[in-house]
């Protein structure tokens, strides 16, 4: 089933650091801040990748746990890269949010790895707005509603 495995957040830039539950907004997670315009954009307003891929980023040399690449969320067995834009995510909380569109590298990953950028291509989450507010626990299970 998938799965919440970690909410992170940070004032600004990375790494995102764990909690243990959040309010989520249109606007994003409470406490997080974007160092970027155009990262503060309701269609950019939380971010997610599979715990699978910090997995293989993991042994591809990279030193990657939960938050490191700027994700609010790490999810597993959800396998965001099979998903499409539109699709929602209902949280078990009540939280529902809607991909917008596949996360693409940018230049803060560079101390994680002068390759990294190069690496994650096609594998780097998604981006979502929030369709339903409230609060987020880790450990909180996941349904995937296809958009039609």
């Amino acid at each position: 089933m998938p799965t919440v495995l970690s909410i992170n957040v940070s004032s600004g830039g990375i790494p995102k650091l764990p909690v243990d539950s959040c309010a989520i907004s249109y606007e994003g997670l409470a406490g997080d801040g974007r160092n970027h315009e155009k990262h503060i954009q309701f269609d950019r307003a939380v971010s997610l990748i599979d715990k699978e891929i910090l997995e293989q980023l993991t042994t591809e040399g990279y030193v990657v746990p939960a938050g490191a690449v700027g994700e609010n969320l790490t999810v597993e067995n959800l396998n965001l890269q099979s998903l499409e834009p539109n699709d929602r995510l209902s949280f078990s909380g009540g939280v529902v949010i809607e991909l917008a569109e596949r996360r693409k590298p940018c230049y803060v990953l560079d101390p994680l790895g002068v390759t990294l950028k190069k690496d994650i291509v096609g594998r780097c989450g998604y981006l979502a707005r929030v369709i339903t507010e409230g609060l987020l626990t880790t450990g909180e299970t996941i349904e995937i509603q296809k958009a039609d």
